[in-house]
């Protein structure tokens, strides 16, 4: 492919994304509306943060090859991998862990090979140490020049692509929710939202990390801090791709009331976040919150 070639109005988005409520008496009872921002749907292969947080990355990478990083599980390789094949351009995933462990392939990681992805697995070690010049010299040399995304997408171009979901929800809500793994979109949803709404971030993975990488992220995209932003740590249920019988429990029932299908790793832990934060009184009475769905099982 020419350099600068790529054109992502192929991908043909759904922009904004639909805005829909939610009418559930675990909110109404404590005078607090729920909607639900449908990211899930902007596009079938790149729902939601992911589209957002890709675009300006590929436009960047202009036909190159792109290499980038994920878990087993990971959402952001699988888009990636399939904006790969619906824009024609190649892509390698580092996957973290050791190869002889994930095969046969889950779905995730088999679809991504079905798209074209190339799969390098590394073990845990090297995984962490994937941001340093020897690490990735060394996958340079693998595979030659490449446009280097980092796990999940999370970088400046990225946050700076989610400001327009803050934009898309300004004035029509007051705190605006969504599940957290590396930072990115909360760090750009909070950057476009007006000064009287607040963003909340559900973090699905333990460690106490994210709010120094979403301080540092706004810092790298932004010039320092912007909008309002706060974390709640309390509902990743084990940590990244781990869930719980109660977990599962609560999102069928979320499904059966609202008809809705609902992923398990972020935005289940969203969703019941938002509900056991209801349940406290942590949103004030008359007041609206959205969460963001960011993606489908």
């Amino acid at each position: 492919m020419d350099q600068g070639a790529l054109d992502l109005s192929r991908l043909q988005p759904v922009l904004p994304s639909p805005l829909q409520p939610a009418g559930d008496e675990r909110f109404a009872r404590h005078g607090v509306t729920l909607l639900l921002k449908r990211d899930d749907l902007i596009h079938p292969d790149l729902p939601g943060n992911k589209w957002r947080k890709l675009a300006p990355n590929l436009r960047a990478a202009a036909g190159r090859t792109v290499l980038t990083f994920g878990g087993a599980w990971s959402n952001h390789l699988r888009a990636t991998a399939a904006a790969g094949r619906l824009l024609g351009f190649p892509t390698v995933g580092v996957v973290r862990g050791d190869e002889l462990a994930h095969r046969p392939l889950n779905p995730s990681l088999a679809q991504c090979a079905a798209d074209g992805m190339r799969l390098h697995f590394v073990d845990r070690a090297t995984y962490r140490a994937k941001t340093a010049p020897e690490v990735l010299e060394g996958l340079l040399s693998l595979f030659g020049d490449c446009a280097v995304v980092p796990e999940g997408g999370s970088n400046a171009p990225a946050a700076q692509g989610c400001t327009e979901l803050g934009r898309e929800l300004r004035g029509r809500t007051g705190t605006v929710a969504v599940a957290c793994g590396t930072g990115g979109t909360l760090a750009g949803l909070a950057a476009g939202l007006g000064d009287d709404q607040r963003a909340l971030g559900i973090p699905v993975l333990r460690g106490g990390f994210l709010g120094a990488a979403v301080r540092d992220l706004q810092r790298e995209a932004f010039g320092g801090p912007a909008g309002r932003w706060s974390l709640d740590e309390r509902f990743h249920f084990g940590g990244y791709a781990r869930t719980t019988p109660e977990l599962h429990a609560f999102a069928e029932d979320f499904e059966d009331r609202h008809g809705l299908p609902v992923e398990r790793l972020y935005v289940a832990k969203l969703l019941y976040g938002l509900t056991v934060l209801a349940g406290e009184g942590a949103f004030a009475p008359g007041s609206t919150v959205t969460a963001v769905v960011t993606g489908r099982p």
